[in-house]
């Protein structure tokens, strides 16, 4: 279970600091699709910045397993608000809905990995 968790923590971790430097440069895709859920461009740096701090923690989480598992309850949280702003905002974007999946499967596979030893 070990290498799934750790495989899952790198998945995840590489999809986080992709989209958490779009976040950060404020990128023009990103800037309008985050604009039509009511998220400003003075606040995308501060996303992307949980998204950064997200991949150190599951990075580091390797070697210190309660660093991953916060960074993936984190990211788990993060996601499940990412989604309800989405729908209340009728945007039919949902790519948070596959990052909110990945989160859950690597929170999933940490907690069975820290169970197991």
């Amino acid at each position: 279970m070990h290498i799934a968790a750790v495989i899952a923590s790198v998945v995840l971790a590489l999809a986080m600091l992709a989209s958490g430097v779009m976040k950060v440069i404020r990128a023009p895709r990103i800037v309008s699709m985050m604009g039509a859920v009511g998220v400003t461009p003075r606040q995308l740096p501060v996303l992307g910045a949980l998204q950064i701090a997200a991949t150190v923690g599951l990075i580091a989480g390797i070697w210190l397993p309660a660093l991953a598992i916060a960074a993936a309850i984190g990211l788990t949280l993060y996601f499940t608000g990412a989604i309800v702003a989405h729908v209340r905002a009728h945007d039919p974007a949902r790519q948070g809905i596959l990052f909110l999946v990945l989160a859950a499967i690597t929170l999933a596979l940490l907690l069975l990995d820290a169970t197991t030893r």
